[in-house]
């Protein structure tokens, strides 16, 4: 028997469906609560989101659970879910486990990268620069090609430290200061230089200056966080 769907209700087929759609909803819904196209505090209405990504209201249930266990949204038991606040101690929180796990994962990957790491934190690197240029000439928020570039070149730096664990935990945590970030950058556009610390943050990662590429992406970081006790959250 199938669904409306087409889907084979009771059946493997039916069940697969039903996976692959929620773990669709949860990454729209996931991806618009970075971007900021959800906002903060805003009350996630199952009607309202099916409507919006043309999914049913059981994957999509399911995905703000599972957004609910990342700390994106809140469960509110009957009353539902929202989007979750802007918190400054949450962020100073976040962030501070971040610089943490960061620092370990990059002393890690420069003492196992080799030739390979090498090529992948230049060919970053170089994207990284054309990004960091063309946002400094725009205006408005912050463009989804400088923030993959931004999370690519990051990424790269520590993908040698040899630990699944780590660089799983180090993901969730991005995920969760992104949000903040994209505010933080787009607020200061006019007063970083980006590009900058971004070069000296790769130089200093291939010279194997563990104690200098950490110091540098500790303050890059932190500058992120300092934006938001200067500036009102909304």
């Amino acid at each position: 028997m199938r669904s409306e769907s087409g889907a084979e209700v009771g059946g493997v087929e039916a069940g697969a469906s039903v996976v692959t759609r929620a773990d669709e909803a949860y990454r729209s819904i996931k991806a618009d609560i970075i971007r900021g196209t959800r906002s903060p505090g805003e009350r996630l209405r199952i009607e309202r989101l099916r409507e919006i990504y043309g999914i049913g209201p059981t994957p999509i249930r399911e995905a703000l659970q599972r957004l609910s266990a990342d700390q994106l949204v809140i469960a509110e038991g009957n009353r539902g879910f929202t989007v979750a606040p802007f918190d400054r101690e949450e962020f100073n929180d976040l962030n501070t486990a971040r610089i943490a796990v960061e620092k370990e994962a990059l002393r890690m990957s420069l003492r196992n990268g080799g030739l390979e790491w090498e090529g992948a934190v230049v060919a970053a690197s170089y994207v990284m620069r054309k990004e960091d240029a063309a946002l400094a000439e725009s205006e408005g928020a912050v463009p989804d090609s400088w923030e993959k570039a931004n999370a690519d070149f990051h990424a790269a730096i520590v993908s040698a430290c040899g630990s699944r664990w780590l660089l799983w935990t180090r993901g969730h945590l991005h995920d969760l200061c992104e949000r903040y970030r994209r505010a933080s950058v787009s607020f200061e556009l006019g007063t970083r230089h980006l590009g900058e610390e971004h070069a000296a943050i790769a130089d200093a990662a291939l010279a194997r200056d563990a104690e200098r590429v950490c110091e540098l992406t500790e303050r890059h970081y932190e500058r992120t966080a300092k934006m938001f006790e200067r500036g009102p959250l909304k």
